[in-house]
């Protein structure tokens, strides 16, 4: 690997001012010194970041200068990376598209083209395209632009479309006239950005945040009346709860989806319907009770964990259910067999399953209860269902990649059992699969667990200790890391990088015990597993102590601050993307977005001594400790309600005040939220930094054993 030069000797800014903030939690004085960077107008923000106190601003800018100046000597270096990843994009690519009715619906890019364009064409024509919305025009001027959601109509005259223009979640919603080209007068502000149509087509249903950014309440909107007098259809007054809608393939119904972290509720509402909205409960909710439902003709289909199917089984019941005392079990829980999502199809159910971590796609006749899978060949790959707006049909899409394969695309013939390939990214700088070698190995945790970890590594790379390694992580909300492909990695797979994604506790790559065992008070298993798979990978020679760079976004980025308190030598570097850190004092505030809902993840220390106690034990900002910390890269988003912009503000404060080594740096985009720069050109800047970030952490680091 060529060596790349070392972090630029910089001064780094003024230490953030200490401002005494005391608070008394189960008669424990807390002091926290750096609790002033917390907007107290934070809400306002999230709206205006203009509105941003000048001496917080103040401190963010002269942190991002810092770290400019700190990574300087990689700027040819990031030029290099923006420059091949991009010549592995194909710019002017299109989706598959998705038939519904008289046309199909596709996204696609221009060449140079930052945004989406949604298009139409006749059905099965590649002729007449229309274009729906132009993401590059209606970005201009706009710093931050996203499109949120593009419904059509059922009579395909209007289209219900959304945008974000800050970062910050909130999307306002438009009607725009198909044929005309223009919009309606209608704008719907603070949503979610979903719409679902009614089928008289002159009203939908969307969900409206509140003003502390929480998804609470459901209306239907008229077109052509004001948003003020939208109707109520549904609100759940418990801050505990997220609510969300979608509309079923039948087109028949819409469900309203009242979620928490460990339960759910569903009301079904009739789209028919032309006067006022009645909705259905499917079954009331109880703790740990989950849940979801789809519908074809009579019939409802609801993949559940009720009656102790901790891995989920699918039941049957009418229509017009009351309760759980209709469900018949069609396919039952088997222990080790986690059953993620399930579609109904004409005479189809089709469910997409996960068994010693490795999805696959089973396909059930309805009528003969006949069932027969998808296979496929490679040791660790992803695969996922795809978008179907039809339910009379016997043809379903699915994406297949792994760590070595790019995207593929499939329409599978349920009834003639046929694979259809229908699109296979490409890479116009090009890629050879057979250049890259992708396994799966296991690490052995303190407490016997077997954490599994996958690999993507090239043919030529010595696998002597010598080579250096970025391990990835997340762990948790029960989200499964998938061994899919990724272009940009090959940036640093062919410097001779090892890539390992370590499937840890706090994710369901294992079943759902593998979640449990990761959260509220086994949350610490998730950060024992990180550094469990890293000394694996020690011991197994694809890497040495100090050649490791660890990377995590958002909990992820909690793991970054947790490993780099308990294991700070064993790391060359860290990046924590938008890093949920100050943990505690997230969860002791109930006014935030997210801190009553996720009180079932990580615990009510408000409530619960126990809680506190747990968290405080491993909350990152809370734990850090004056011992040499090895570079660490934190990145924020000013407009981000999940991560809030002073989380890793205030942890780089205090790791700089109290700790030596790093450099310690904080970036802090200005200009957009938790997922960063919306442009896919302007996102590879920020993919760039952190990889020449990573190479320059490795390239100051000697192999040892």
């Amino acid at each position: 690997m060529t060596s790349e030069p070392p972090f630029a000797s910089a001064q780094p800014p003024a230490p953030a001012e200490r401002r005494s903030s005391l608070t008394i939690v189960h008669g424990l004085e807390l002091d926290d010194p750096y609790a002033w960077l917390k907007a107290s107008n934070w809400q306002e923000v999230l709206r205006k970041p203009s509105a941003l106190p000048t001496d917080i601003k103040a401190m963010l800018d002269r942190e991002n200068s810092y770290a400019d100046a700190v990574l300087a000597p990689t700027s040819d270096l990031q030029t290099s990376l923006i420059a091949e990843m991009r010549a592995r994009i194909k710019e002017d690519d299109s989706d598959v598209p998705v038939s519904d009715g008289p046309f199909d619906y596709y996204v696609r890019h221009r060449d140079n083209g930052q945004h989406e364009i949604v298009c139409r064409r006749p059905r099965d024509t590649e002729v007449d395209e229309t274009i729906l919305l132009d993401g590059d025009v209606l970005a201009e001027g706009h710093p931050f632009f996203e499109i949120g959601a593009a419904q059509h109509s059922p009579d395909h005259r209007l289209l219900a479309w959304s945008a974000d223009l800050k970062g910050s979640e909130l999307f306002t919603l438009q009607v725009r006239d198909i044929e005309a080209g223009s919009d309606l007068a209608d704008r719907v502000p603070q949503t979610d950005g979903n719409a679902v149509w009614f089928a008289d087509c002159a009203s939908f249903l969307y969900v409206r945040m509140d003003d502390n950014h929480r998804a609470s309440s459901v209306y239907r909107h008229r077109l052509g009346s004001s948003g003020d007098v939208d109707d109520l259809v549904f609100h759940e007054p418990d801050p505990g709860w997220f609510v969300s809608i979608e509309r079923l393939r039948s087109g028949q119904f819409a469900v309203i989806s009242v979620h928490g972290h460990d339960a759910t509720e569903n009301h079904l509402v009739d789209l028919s319907v032309m006067g006022a909205v009645s909705r259905h409960l499917i079954a009331a909710r109880e703790p740990g009770l989950r849940y979801d439902v789809d519908q074809r003709h009579d019939r409802l289909f609801i993949r559940t964990n009720a009656d102790g199917a901790e891995d989920f089984k699918i039941v049957e019941a009418p229509l017009s259910c009351d309760g759980r005392a209709d469900w018949v079990d069609l396919v039952p829980h088997r222990a080790g067999r986690l059953l993620l999502h399930a579609d109904v199809y004409r005479d189809h159910l089709v469910r997409l399953e996960l068994e010693n971590g490795l999805p696959r796609i089973v396909v059930r006749t309805i009528e003969s209860g006949e069932e027969h899978s998808i296979h496929f060949d490679e040791d660790a790959y992803y695969l996922g269902l795809g978008d179907v707006a039809e339910q009379d049909t016997q043809t379903i899409r699915f994406s297949y990649s792994s760590l070595t394969t790019p995207d593929e695309v499939f329409d599978y013939d349920m009834g003639e059992r046929r694979r259809i390939l229908r699109k296979r990214r490409e890479l116009p700088s090009g890629h050879d699969p057979e250049q890259y070698v992708s396994r799966r190995v296991f690490a052995t945790a303190a407490d016997g667990e077997t954490v599994p970890v996958s690999l993507l590594y090239r043919k030529d790379t010595p696998l002597d200790g010598s080579a250096p390694l970025l391990l990835y992580g997340y762990g948790a909300y029960g989200y499964a890391i998938p061994a899919a492909f990724g272009a940009n990695r090959l940036s640093l797979v062919d410097r001779g990088f090892v890539f390992a994604i370590a499937h840890i506790r706090g994710g369901t790559d294992k079943g759902w015990a593998w979640y449990t065992k990761g959260k509220l008070a086994n949350k610490p298993n998730t950060f024992n597993d990180f550094i469990a798979a890293a000394h694996h990978l020690i011991e197994a020679g694809y890497t040495a102590r100090g050649r490791i760079v660890a990377q995590g976004g958002s909990a992820g980025g909690m793991l970054m601050g947790a490993v780099a308190n308990m294991a700070p030598g064993l790391f060359a570097g860290i990046i924590a993307d938008v890093p949920f850190v100050d943990v505690l004092t997230t969860m002791l505030d109930a006014d935030l977005p997210l801190t009553p809902p996720e009180w079932l993840e990580w615990g009510n220390p408000i409530l619960d001594r126990t809680a506190f106690d747990t968290i405080r034990s491993y909350s990152p900002y809370d734990n850090v400790a004056p011992r040499p910390y090895p570079p660490i890269l934190a990145l924020g988003g000013l407009t981000d309600p999940r991560v809030t912009y002073w989380e890793p503000a205030k942890w780089v404060a205090k790791l700089r005040a109290t700790a030596s080594g790093g450099p310690i740096l904080l970036k802090t985009n200005m200009e957009a939220g938790h997922g960063g720069a919306s442009g896919r050109f302007d996102r590879l800047e920020e993919i760039a930094l952190e990889y020449a970030f990573a190479m320059t952490c490795v390239s100051a680091a000697a192999p040892t054993r």
